[in-house]
């Protein structure tokens, strides 16, 4: 882990980036190497989901609004923790819509910039097929689709084709924090 006091990161902007995404996008595997690369702490966000949650998706049942909503306040918290502590805290979310992003944000209390990661229907069906996640089923990655909002242009967010290798995505979000500092610019797109 980097010393973010001394490392390149150091002069990064105190907040929290989520790593965004519908299941099998790679959002913890990206948000654990982004969270090594910038010395920070990673959040699990499916750690965080309530136990009556848990038992929704291992039966194949979508959760709705009223399932998310606690957990974004948690989640959000957490980050907002972290990043109170340690100046910079990476957590893997899927922040499906534009309101839980905003939930999500204002919970935390700092900036937030949110990091999209997407691939085609395809090859997520097949890393969903190949893994083995203790709760969330390959069945439920259609409903994920159809509720998906992407980023738009009023949100600070990067959109980034994660079929490519995870240590490119890492430097490319690495880069973007780099250049755009505390804001972002909005909606990009690579």
């Amino acid at each position: 882990m980097v010393d973010r006091r001394n490392g390149p990161t150091a002069s990064f902007p105190r907040q929290g980036v989520v790593v965004m995404g519908v299941s099998g996008s790679g959002k913890s595997t990206l948000g654990k190497l982004l969270s090594s690369e910038l010395g920070c702490p990673f959040i699990e966000g499916d750690e965080l989901h309530n136990p009556a949650s848990v038992a929704k998706m291992r039966a194949g049942i979508p959760l709705d609004d009223q399932d998310r909503w606690p957990w974004l306040d948690r989640l959000g918290r957490a980050l907002g923790r972290s990043v109170a502590q340690e100046g910079l805290a990476v957590c893997a979310c899927s922040a499906l819509k534009l309101a839980y992003r905003q939930r999500l944000a204002a919970c935390a209390g700092v900036p937030v910039s949110f990091v999209m990661l997407e691939a085609p229907e395809d090859e997520l069906q097949r890393r969903l097929d190949r893994r083995d996640h203790p709760y969330m089923p390959a069945s439920l990655l259609k409903s994920q689709l159809d509720t998906l909002e992407r980023p738009g242009a009023g949100e600070r967010a990067l959109i980034l084709d994660s079929s490519r290798p995870p240590a490119d995505i890492c430097r490319d979000i690495v880069d973007w924090l780099q250049e755009t500092g505390a804001a972002p610019p909005l909606g990009r797109q690579r």
